[in-house]
């Protein structure tokens, strides 16, 4: 019955919205559709949209690289803010699924931290250093500076001059 029913859902979204539900997913409707490899709203269709834009930049064609990066950005942002919002409609309810929720935005925001590093480098390849700024202060924060990720994001920003005092991992602490 579960199955009739989502079947016909799927067969009255497509008539009501032509290319929205493909016939692939008409045919695979037990499948769940938005954990699909390639596409989705899941980490594995955000980093195939960041291969993409990885390809697209060794190709030499920048605007579209940034092009996907932008979308596998906006997309691992989506991602962290959903998952944030149902651990916490859940909290106090059932401890499995915060803890499960809370994972998956700690995988996104650390995907997210990937494509800002990727985004910067982009940025800076293309002579525009000041926009990729706000995008390594994002990285140093999302990772924090001990977090090798966060290191990169830090030295990345001396280099551009933003910052001067090199971070010495702690070791340093207070001088």
């Amino acid at each position: 019955m579960r199955r009739q029913l989502a079947a016909f859902s799927l067969s009255a979204l497509a008539a009501v919205v032509p290319g929205l539900v493909s016939q692939s997913a008409l045919a695979q409707d037990a499948q769940k559709v938005l954990a699909s490899p390639s596409s989705g709203l899941n980490l594995s269709a955000i980093e195939a949209k960041v291969a993409a834009g990885d390809a697209a930049a060794a190709a030499g064609n920048l605007e579209q690289a940034k092009a996907d990066y932008d979308s596998a950005r906006e997309g691992a942002q989506n991602l962290t803010r959903f998952y944030r919002s149902l651990s916490g409609s859940f909290r106090g309810l059932d401890a499995r699924i915060p803890r499960e929720m809370d994972q998956k935005g700690r995988d996104a925001l650390e995907l997210q931290a990937k494509i800002d590093l990727r985004l910067a480098a982009l940025l800076r390849r293309m002579n525009q250093p000041a926009a990729a700024v706000p995008l390594l202060v994002e990285v140093v924060q999302i990772t924090t500076p001990a977090n090798p990720m966060g290191q990169k994001a830090y030295q990345s920003l001396i280099e551009l001059g933003f910052v001067t005092t090199p971070f010495a991992g702690g070791s340093a602490a207070g001088n």
